[in-house]
């Protein structure tokens, strides 16, 4: 079992940044993909930055230039650096974990994360 802890989520105007972290306990693969999904209101839950075993990064279109995703060399922490929000960025952003050696994954409780004036 992995446990994932979110923190950083909270209220930002337009044009702000916020870092989100993401802490990783439990059995932990040195070969996994940690990251973001995010899910707004009315809305499917949605992949935001994911990194593969702490080098390779994969964003969503939407995010990829504002967005910074990074872990450490433990792979047990996962950051999400957002600049330059905008309101539709707006949603529970959620912490994901998934075992590259078999199929295990795994969600946190979510953080919200509100951009507005």
């Amino acid at each position: 079992q992995v446990q994932l802890v979110e923190s950083g989520g909270g209220l930002v105007q337009p044009g702000g940044s916020l870092r989100l972290s993401c802490a990783a306990s439990g059995s932990l693969a040195r070969a996994n993909l940690m990251g973001w999904y995010r899910q707004a209101p009315g809305k499917q839950r949605e992949l935001v930055a994911v990194i593969r075993n702490g080098r390779a990064t994969t964003y969503a279109d939407s995010v990829k230039d504002r967005f910074t995703v990074s872990g450490n060399n433990a792979m047990n922490t996962v950051n999400l650096q957002m600049n330059s929000l905008k309101p539709e960025d707006t949603a529970v952003y959620y912490c994901y974990y998934r075992d590259l050696y078999g199929t295990n994954a795994y969600w946190g409780q979510g953080t919200q994360v509100t951009v507005s004036s």
